[in-house]
Formats: C-alpha cells, structure tokens, sequence
C-alpha cells in the first residue's frame, strides 16, 4: 500500500509542476485590448476599402464595377502582403479584424500556396493550397445547398 501512495504521490507533484509550467509559458491576454487592436486593424481595412470604392466611382465607374475593383485590389494587396511576410504580422496584432474580412480568406489561400511552393505545383501548391480555406469552401457551399432546397420545398408548399 506504502508504494501506491508514494506513486500516487509522485504522479501529483508531477502533475502539479506540469500544471505551474503550462501556467508559466502560457500567454495571457486582454481581451478589451484584443478588441480594440481587431476592431482598428478591421476598421482600417474597411477604411481602404472605402478609399478604393471612392476613387472607383469617381472615375466614372458604377456601384456594382467599383465593388469588383474594390475586392480586387484588397485581394491583390492581401496577397503581395502575405508574400512579403507582412500581412502574418498584421493578422498577428489585429486579429479577427485581419482575419475576418475578405483580405483574410486571400491570406489563408495564398499561405499555404507560397509555404509549400517547394514541394512542387501538383504535390505542393495544388494539394496543400486550400487546407486552410477547403473547409470554409465546402461549408459554405453546402449550406447554400441546404438553404437554397429548404427555400425550393418552401415555395413549394406555399410557405415563402
């Protein structure tokens, strides 16, 4: 019995200096202040969004063109920024005020794309570019799916 207790003992103590060490290296962070870096960094990413929009109609192009300008000149920036391993700090300090917008979906395609370059086009770029965003892909696309036959069986029966 003696022994038991002693192993039991040690298993404690070994799982009391594990628990300390995790609580040591473990970050902590303000949540208010995470907040606030997010809504910043989204905020001047929707700011730049506006800017481009704004110099899109001004030239003369509609609404619906400037838009399409607009998202592309996020993506193209997203992406150059990530291939210059600047937008990783940007996502790092603002965070889901980096991530979230559509300049985040670009950075999480182009990473992997740019990280596994060297394993080849098919090994490499084509199998590993979409782990990241696959699954948002997928998810979306399949609930559309749902909603659209939810929405069909809907105006079937008369209820939309």
């Amino acid at each position: 019995m003696a022994k038991k207790e002693q192993v039991s003992e040690e298993k404690q103590a070994k799982q009391q200096q594990y628990n300390e060490y995790v609580k040591q290296i473990t970050p902590t962070r303000s949540l208010p202040l995470q907040m606030l870096k997010a809504f910043i960094t989204g905020g001047l990413i929707c700011t730049l969004g506006q800017f481009i929009l704004n110099i899109c109609e001004g030239n003369g192009l509609d609404k619906d063109t400037s838009g399409g300008w607009c998202s592309m000149i996020l993506i193209l920036l997203s992406i150059v920024l990530t291939g210059l391993n600047i937008y990783p700090s940007i996502a790092k300090w603002g965070g889901a005020g980096a991530l979230v917008p559509i300049t985040g979906f670009a950075n999480s395609v182009a990473a992997p794309a740019i990280e596994f370059q060297k394993e080849g086009q098919v090994f490499g770029i084509g199998c590993k570019i979409f782990t990241i965003a696959g699954p948002v892909i997928l998810y979306g696309i399949f609930t559309s799916w749902a909603l659209g036959v939810i929405y069909w069986i809907g105006k079937m029966i008369g209820f939309f």
